[in-house]
């Protein structure tokens, strides 16, 4: 007979950094997230800690000063920041997801040059993909890229870049050549260097500048912004990849990152979800009617038991996405399986815990009510859910073909 051994989903590594993380959340996330919500304010003192916990280098390698980690550590410190405050996941994420770029398509000079003050939190990075005009439909972007010499000149406005001010690096997409057929062919990624907290850059930065931040529903404290480009001059050097395997090659590159992006906001709706369920179940202990705790009344037992069952199978399947990834293995379909059942199960989980709080959830005494204005992000953010149902459609007709 075997020996039974302890189920555990995650290593000695992954309990011990995701241990770390919960306290650093506990202890300096949750106390301070209502204030800085209210107050729409970025949490400079908890960024500088990020950086001194080594945060923003998880996973680039650790010959550029970073941890080394891969995807699936990744998106459980995602996860347990997001149980704090999604707001602070985010200001990591989009940074995540320019160091995969690098990591992934960069020349080595590229790499040498960025990662290591990237690694730090030296050097914060943004992501940059929507326009005023267009959201899911990345093919239509109307930001140009024209060769002048040994430079680019970029011109257009950028959308809802989270980072997008205090950034020093913006990942840019770019349409190189206008006439490409189809269109996707024509987009060339640029690495866009600009000063962190300027919103009107001169010298090497002229020709980029940050209008007002956006003003949200939720996800506050952290900027999202536009980005306005108006003759730009990006070196040749930055094109990544370089010119010679990068230019017109952009857009392959950047839907390989939303793969992991869409890894990234699963993991945010978990620990949304998360925080949500442990309100709720401390909540309904506390709270009595009618002589006991409401937590004894069986409505509220099935409200909690689908909420958890919910939270759980949206890490199922997020931890599913992010091992394929790390595996070397096509995750598109799984990573959208992901993104859609965790946002849209985040969003219901707090939506249960907010009447299971009654009254006083729609209070902004209370934290759920943060939590209620955060959740709709995750449904549009890194694709819509509608989006992802056509890849996940799209992509099961492609793999069972008859």
């Amino acid at each position: 007979m075997a020996v039974a051994t302890p189920y555990s989903e995650k290593t000695d590594e992954q309990r011990a950094i995701t241990e770390m993380v919960r306290q650093f959340v506990d202890e300096q996330v949750i106390p301070i997230a209502e204030e800085h919500d209210h107050e729409d304010k970025f949490p400079d003192a908890v960024v500088e800690q990020m950086r001194e916990l080594g945060l923003f280098g998880v996973t680039i390698p650790e010959e550029y000063g970073g941890m080394g980690l891969d995807l699936t550590t990744y998106a459980m410190i995602v996860e347990e920041l997001s149980r704090g405050w999604i707001s602070v996941s985010g200001i990591v994420n989009t940074h995540f997801i320019g160091s995969y770029l690098l990591m992934k398509f960069g020349t080595d000079e590229q790499k040498e040059k960025y990662l290591p003050k990237m690694a730090t939190g030296e050097v914060r990075a943004a992501f940059s993909l929507s326009e005023p005009g267009l959201g899911s439909d990345v093919a239509a972007i109307t930001t140009r890229a024209k060769k002048d010499g040994d430079q680019w000149v970029i011109n257009g406005t950028k959308m809802w870049v989270t980072n997008g001010l205090r950034a020093g690096l913006v990942f840019l997409l770019a349409k190189s050549d206008p006439d490409a057929d189809p269109p996707h062919k024509g987009m060339t990624c640029f690495i866009c260097e600009k000063e962190p907290g300027a919103a009107e850059n001169t010298g090497d930065y002229k020709g980029l500048n940050v209008p007002p931040q956006i003003k949200k529903m939720g996800y506050k404290g952290v900027e999202s912004t536009e980005l306005v480009f108006e003759d730009y001059r990006c070196p040749s050097e930055n094109v990544l990849g370089g010119e010679e395997a990068g230019v017109n090659k952009g857009f392959p590159q950047m839907m390989d990152a939303l793969e992991v992006g869409r890894v990234n906001v699963a993991a945010r709706g978990v620990g949304l979800g998360q925080r949500a369920l442990e309100l709720a179940l401390r909540y309904s202990q506390e709270r009595r009617t009618f002589g006991k705790p409401i937590a004894q009344h069986q409505a509220i037992q099935f409200k909690l038991a689908e909420m958890g069952t919910k939270v759980e199978a949206a890490r199922l399947l997020t931890v599913k996405a992010a091992r394929m990834k790390d595996a070397g293995e096509r995750s598109d379909l799984e990573a959208g399986m992901a993104k859609l059942f965790a946002s849209e199960a985040a969003k219901e989980v707090v939506e249960e815990a907010l009447r299971i709080h009654g009254g006083y959830g729609y209070s902004k005494e209370y934290e759920i009510e943060r939590l209620y204005r955060d959740a709709p992000l995750l449904l549009i953010g890194e694709g819509t859910s509608e989006i992802q149902k056509m890849v996940i459609g799209r992509t099961l007709l492609k793999r069972n073909k008859i």
